[in-house]
């Protein structure tokens, strides 16, 4: 065994170490973004689902969608 300490090694953990951190919040961050998703609390979207989910094609389950959260939010909503 060699007893001196190897800098290169002490570097190259430093730098594994410095890059799985900034990889695990990058991965939190996006959970968290994703979770947001502009600014529509989740269980508002998931009730939407639920309410079209008898719509066949993508586009009109995303209209549906938003046409019911528009809905759900019109209590909400100042209006002029």
């Amino acid at each position: 065994m060699n007893p001196k300490l190897n800098f290169a090694t002490s570097l190259q953990t430093v730098v594994a170490a410095a890059a799985a951190t900034v990889i695990a919040l990058g991965i939190l961050w996006s959970i968290v973004l994703l979770s947001e998703r502009n600014g529509k609390p989740l269980e508002r979207l998931a009730a939407a689902e639920r309410a079209c989910a008898h719509h066949s094609y993508l586009s009109d389950r995303q209209t549906c969608m938003n046409d019911w959260l528009v809905a759900s939010q019109a209590g909400t909503v100042a209006k002029r």
